[in-house]
């Protein structure tokens, strides 16, 4: 049997969701397969996307679910802020383990030898090697940082 597509298994949960009557589960799934479904058709011609492109979209989403959740504790709406997490909480679930510091970290020394970068300046080719080798499971802001500190 071949494995379910990340849009299979989320559409799958949605309906299983939806028999439930589990209605804070389906709203959220109904927003992110809205997402997906609206980067597949952003531009002129319809596209399919790819498990990665799906995993990225589910990784944006939950950013903006704990941005979100940030400003409204900010703001002094404690409830919506929990609502928030709750949801980013959801959607991670349909992301693979996020590496460890030590794993990132070896991951950054392997690149950046691999790549043969000495300074600053080569940020971006190391940057575009260990984001292509970590796939959904490394976070772009924590990656950058240890690039930078590797290279300065």
């Amino acid at each position: 049997m071949a494995l379910m597509s990340t849009l299979d298994q989320l559409t799958s949960d949605l309906t299983t969701a939806m028999k439930a009557r589990d209605t804070e589960r389906t709203g959220v799934l109904r927003q992110i397969i809205g997402a997906v479904r609206f980067e597949a058709k952003a531009g002129t011609v319809e596209k399919d996307l790819s498990d990665d492109e799906v995993l990225r979209i589910l990784a944006r989403e939950v950013k903006k679910r704990r941005d979100s959740a940030q400003i409204y504790t900010d703001a002094g709406a404690p409830e919506r802020a929990a609502t928030e997490t709750a949801e980013a909480d959801l959607i991670e679930t349909y992301l693979p383990a996020q590496l460890s510091d030590d794993e990132l970290q070896a991951l950054v020394t392997a690149v950046v030898a691999d790549v043969g970068a000495t300074s600053v300046r080569d940020m971006g080719a190391v940057m575009k090697e260990a984001t292509a080798r970590a796939g959904a499971s490394a976070d772009g802001k924590k990656l950058s940082t240890l690039v930078r500190a590797a290279l300065s």
